[in-house]
């Protein structure tokens, strides 16, 4: 089992900065995938970015430019650096875990697709005002 808390949500106005974090643990070393994912309200939960275990990142069109993402392995935390902010980012923002890995390009690699993830913290809102 992993367990996941994210942190560092709030509100903000259009254009500012808000850094969430996900600290994991339980059985993390069966992990191969960390992601970041949002669901707004009436919407479907979306994929904002994932990242694996060689710290490669691949992210949504719609935050490509403006988050990042990245790890601390050592403390078992996720980050999320959310940039340029828009009133559109508004939702409720979740970490997620999962083992799940496809051979891509000569690689193995990690999907933004929630069915992939098998682990989720709780969620942290973040609210972006025009």
């Amino acid at each position: 089992q992993v367990q996941l808390v994210e942190s560092g949500g709030g509100s903000v106005q259009s254009r500012g900065s808000l850094r969430l974090s996900c600290a994991a643990s339980g059985d993390t070393s069966s992990i191969a995938c960390l992601g970041w994912f949002r669901q707004a309200p009436g919407k479907e939960r979306e994929g904002v970015g994932v990242i694996d275990l060689d710290n490669i990142t691949s992210y949504a069109e719609s935050v490509k430019g403006r988050f990042t993402i990245s790890q601390d392995k050592a403390k078992n935390t996720l980050y999320l650096q959310m940039n340029s902010l828009k009133p559109e980012d508004t939702a409720t923002y979740y970490c997620a875990a999962g083992r799940l890995t496809y051979y891509i390009g000569g690689r193995w690699s990690c999907r933004s697709k929630t069915t992939d993830f098998g682990y989720w913290g709780q969620g942290t809102q973040v609210t972006v005002s025009s």
